[in-house]
């Protein structure tokens, strides 16, 4: 993400979603519609990218936790606002529509930052997708996962989910969550590897919010280098990956944190990371 602008001034308030940002340079994205479960609309998707786009373009974040507000993660699109208005786009339009949705989970697997799910309560649909996208999963024990996009006749790799799915549970545990879209709960997607930490009962937020610290306390270039070549090798051969690697760490010796922790290790004391 480049880190030149033009002359769009930074958005300073967020229709559709919630933000905030702590003096540890976590931020908080909530979606806020707990009255339908947070389902989205064409605004919040839109909200969703280029709030993503605006804080990889700044680096100001080191880590993102992404949250839903009420009873529930997210419900996915809005029954009313977004399928019933679907009906009576053209191909033109339907295409544009799928193409933004597409785009929030590029920005998040894009972001120079980690991203950190809470999951609690649903989360269906495109909010089982915004979940999958992020790089860690912490969840409730009474959450659950469904990929309800057959259940509504469309295709069950919607958003880059046949593409991200296959690479975190499997393409065997992937089919069958993709094709029939059954719901996943919290116990069984620990097992398969859906979700990355189970937390204790309504703790979700608590635990996500620990790991982003513990993130955002370290090394955030690292981190940041880290996640771009675990999302461009993934189709990468052997050969391509290694010399990706070895040009990437070359290029990190050069940096400020490598210097810095070799003076924390001879001095006996913690390394204190500047993200450069």
């Amino acid at each position: 993400m480049s880190p030149f602008t033009g002359s769009t001034p930074r958005t300073e308030t967020w229709r559709h979603l919630g933000y905030a940002v702590d003096a540890r340079g976590v931020a908080t994205v909530t979606l806020a519609r707990p009255e339908k479960l947070n389902a989205l609309t064409f605004g919040a998707y839109a909200d969703l990218r280029d709030l993503l786009a605006e804080l990889s373009r700044e680096k100001t974040v080191r880590a993102l936790v992404l949250t839903g507000h009420g009873r529930g993660f997210c419900s996915g699109g809005d029954v009313d606002e977004i399928i019933g208005a679907t009906l009576a786009m053209d191909t033109a339009q339907l295409l544009d529509f799928n193409r933004m949705t597409g785009q929030v989970v590029r920005a998040l697997r894009e972001a120079p930052f980690p991203v950190v799910a809470a999951v609690h309560g649903v989360a269906a649909g495109a909010g089982a997708v915004l979940a999958l996208a992020a790089d860690f999963r912490i969840a409730d024990p009474g959450a659950r996962f469904a990929f309800l996009f057959t259940r509504v006749g469309l295709s069950g790799g919607d958003m880059g989910a046949a593409y991200l799915l296959p690479r975190v549970v499997g393409l065997g545990h992937a089919t069958r969550l993709l094709m029939l879209g059954d719901p996943v709960r919290a116990p069984e997607a620990e097992r398969i590897g859906l979700i990355s930490e189970l937390a204790g009962e309504g703790r979700a937020d608590e635990a996500a919010l620990a790991l982003a610290h513990r993130l955002a306390d370290g090394p955030a270039l690292a981190h940041a280098q880290t996640k771009a070549l675990l999302t461009a090798e993934l189709d990468m051969p052997l050969a391509a990956a290694v010399e990706l690697d070895a040009a990437t760490q070359a290029l990190l010796m050069h940096g400020e944190d490598y210097a810095e922790f070799h003076a924390a290790f001879t001095g006996k004391r913690p390394p204190r990371w500047q993200g450069r």
